[in-house]
């Protein structure tokens, strides 16, 4: 029951934990695990990843998507996105979806971590941070996954990028767009 303790005083709130993490404060891992996850103390997210829940007034806060994503993958290089952002551009999407995309250099499918879903997708680039650009781009991407009437869309990005600027949609468009993305912004960048 010590050396649970002892391996207790290391876990901080709000941090996520893969096992490879706490085998440098314990010899049993498994079996510590098992118990800090019976007594409540940690939350299995997924195989060998755990969570050490926060207090709020209304009970335990899950963790901040970042630090689950991060905690996952054991890497920094990603970018976590939703087709919810899409709505953010004016262009007619209004669908809500419940997951995440994970534009990332390690993992491909889709996970479950917690209550939420992620898909995770293999990308070679992708920024470090959404731009409307960017998000454009990926729009136009992913628009076969959308539950919107495509050609709708199509016409309001058209419209929208008339108002953008054409050097930076050009740049998104060349590092991030697919064959077809590319030739559908073509007559609209000339």
């Amino acid at each position: 029951m010590a050396k649970l303790d002892q391996l207790k005083k290391h876990l901080k709130q709000g941090n996520v934990y893969r096992r490879s993490d706490l085998e440098q404060w314990t010899t049993s891992v498994d079996r510590h695990l098992a118990a800090l996850v019976k007594d409540g103390t940690l939350e299995k997210m997924s195989q060998g990843v755990y969570y050490f829940p926060k207090q709020s007034a209304f009970g335990n806060t899950p963790p901040e998507e970042e630090t689950l994503v991060r905690s996952f993958l054991k890497d920094d290089r990603f970018l976590v996105t939703s087709p919810n952002v899409y709505n953010s551009l004016g262009v007619g999407t209004t669908q809500l979806y419940n997951q995440s995309t994970v534009y990332n250099h390690k993992r491909h499918g889709e996970f479950k971590l917690g209550n939420r879903k992620f898909d995770f997708q293999l990308k070679h680039h992708f920024p470090d941070k959404l731009t409307k650009e960017f998000l454009m781009v990926d729009l136009v991407n992913n628009l076969d996954k959308l539950a919107e009437d495509r050609e709708e869309v199509l016409k309001n990005v058209s419209n929208k990028v008339a108002l953008m600027d054409h050097t930076k949609l050009k740049h998104s468009v060349n590092l991030y767009g697919s064959n077809r993305a590319k030739k559908i912004f073509e007559p609209l960048l000339r």
